[in-house]
């Protein structure tokens, strides 16, 4: 398979490289990355100006891969420019990710890691996003990133829905499995909290963010929080 695989914490997050890494064992990779954060931005896309491309195929240190381009874009505009320019072979599948935090109940209406995969899906192309718990334990990704990867491709991808995955941030050995068919816990929200103070005659809003509860049964975050890998599809109707 030819693999477009993007995210939103940008070109040089640890997430990525894993990702790409891994992706090598499913087909040719080509990276195409934010060249800064940009978390939180759902399907934004750049509608004027400019956006610089860079090849960091070399900087980005893994080996085997096509190329890697860091970019002055949003998480959407990576898909966009990776169909249009980037990629001349074509793109069978988008691998989003692996994004820094979960990415759970409503925060799925606001990822950028989901919003490049929707962005695909719009263009026909199926996506898998990848979330593990903020950190650089990378543990349960390294055992189970490409066995549910396999699976998911065994079961069928699709243009109308993105496979999501969460890993918990544990060890090797720690995670007790993959739950399947997890859905999106409506009552989780990431940052939903804010502290306000006033300076020089301004009201200033601080976001803040809190620990999710434990979730419904059945959801990601119930999954995640107990300790197993989620996986579940994502419908952008929801």
């Amino acid at each position: 398979m030819s693999i477009l695989v993007v995210n939103d914490d940008g070109i040089s997050s640890a997430g990525i490289k894993k990702l790409a890494t891994y992706a090598r064992e499913f087909g040719e990779v080509t990276v195409v990355a934010p060249r800064s954060q940009c978390s939180a931005m759902s399907r934004r896309i750049t509608v004027h100006g400019d956006i610089a491309c860079e090849d960091r195929t070399k900087e980005f240190g893994v080996e085997g891969i096509r190329h890697a381009y860091a970019i002055d874009g949003t998480p959407a505009d990576c898909v966009k420019l990776g169909v249009y320019f980037l990629c001349p072979e074509g793109i069978d599948i988008v691998f989003s990710g692996i994004n820094y935090g979960y990415n759970t109940g409503v925060d799925l209406c606001y990822s950028g890691t989901m919003g490049a995969a929707l962005e695909a899906l719009e263009r026909g192309i199926p996506a898998i996003a990848f979330s593990a718990d903020a950190g650089e334990e990378f543990g349960c990704v390294d055992e189970y990133l490409v066995s549910v990867t396999k699976e998911i491709l065994t079961r069928g991808t699709s243009t109308t829905a993105v496979w999501n995955v969460n890993f918990p941030g544990l060890p090797k050995g720690a995670c007790k499995g993959v739950l399947w068919d997890r859905v999106p816990d409506k009552g989780c929200f990431f940052v939903d909290k804010y502290e306000e103070r006033t300076e020089g005659g301004e009201r200033i809003f601080t976001a803040g963010m809190y620990p999710a509860a434990e979730g419904m049964t059945g959801s990601d975050i119930e999954a995640v929080k107990k300790g197993f890998v989620s996986v579940g599809m994502y419908h952008s109707s929801w």
